[in-house]
């Protein structure tokens, strides 16, 4: 089979029968590209010309490229081109799968950055005054709109995607909010009473400024000429906060999100809960969270316990 038909068939499959995101099928695409690629330099036009020793020597050479790659993106790499291989052999496509003997990259355990307590009090007010404050009659309304945002990464753990693709109607239910993750598959967080109030403020007197200055959209929150809020926007948006907010350690979207997770766990909730709430398909993925709970734990000993050191 050519290798590009080859390679469009199994698109279609992973993007119409495994539900994936756009981002996700557009990576599988990138990394697809990039083997179709490299072997076509090597004269291999089919798939079922494809050798072990061909998938060997990309994998090796890939690992070896300057600026080395990060392990998560060879691995992923690494997965587009078996699932390809592995996809065409159960559909009689090909004849055999030469990935057999590929191993996955070892990736280095890397554990989340939290912010503390004390710092995500200090981003939040630095994106916007909390609602009914003094502050908060006199504030411009992207500050508004800034706080409630942040507000609601952080209540809900949520993933910066999700928040922005949220409808006005996923807030609709009192102190629950509809999510849409990974997979297009919804799940129901609860939203504590800062953000709900956040929101509200948000609504009532900065949204229906935002949303007479474009077309008409669901979307809950809005950029300054009325059009939906970019994830590069929200971005920016904390970047922002976290400089006025003095904060030297990075903050992204993501941050808040292990933050939101860390805390949780600090307070005694149970990790399938998280689980549950991040949207996690494995409680496997949730754990990494204990691991900086048992590290904050060793710390709070070693330097309390009169006999720990």
């Amino acid at each position: 089979m050519e290798l590009e038909r080859a390679v469009e068939t199994y698109l279609r499959h992973v993007a119409l029968e495994r539900g994936l995101s756009d981002h996700t099928s557009a990576a599988y695409r990138r990394d697809l590209t990039v083997y179709v690629a490299w072997l076509r330099e090597r004269g291999v036009t089919t798939i079922d010309a494809v050798t072990p020793a061909l998938i060997a020597d990309f994998a090796a050479e890939r690992a070896s490229a300057e600026p080395p790659p990060a392990s998560s993106s060879l691995a992923r790499l690494q997965s587009s081109v078996r699932g390809l291989h592995r996809f065409l052999v159960r559909e009689g496509r090909a004849d055999d799968d030469p990935t057999g003997r590929l191993r996955p990259p070892k990736a280095p355990r890397r554990l989340p950055k939290a912010l503390t307590i004390a710092q995500v009090d200090l981003l939040l007010d630095a994106a916007g005054p909390a609602p009914k404050t003094e502050d908060a009659s006199a504030a411009e309304p992207s500050a508004i709109r800034d706080r409630a945002l942040l507000e609601l990464l952080y209540a809900t753990g949520a993933r910066v995607s999700e928040i922005v693709q949220l409808d006005v109607d996923d807030t609709a239910h009192g102190d629950l909010l509809r999510v849409r993750g990974k997979g297009d598959k919804e799940r129901i967080v609860p939203v504590g009473s800062y953000a709900r109030a956040a929101i509200e403020a948000y609504l009532t007197r900065v949204r229906p400024g935002l949303a007479s200055r474009g077309r008409a959209t669901p979307r809950l929150f809005l950029g300054v000429r009325g059009a939906p809020l970019s994830r590069q926007s929200a971005w920016l948006i904390i970047q922002a906060a976290a400089e006025r907010a003095d904060l030297t350690a990075h903050v992204s979207p993501h941050t808040l999100r292990h933050s939101f997770a860390t805390h949780l766990l600090q307070g005694g909730a149970d990790v399938r809960v998280v689980q549950e709430l991040l949207g996690h398909a494995s409680v496997a993925t949730t754990q990494i969270y204990t691991h900086v709970t048992v590290d904050a734990l060793r710390d709070v000993y070693a330097t309390s316990h009169p006999r720990a050191r």
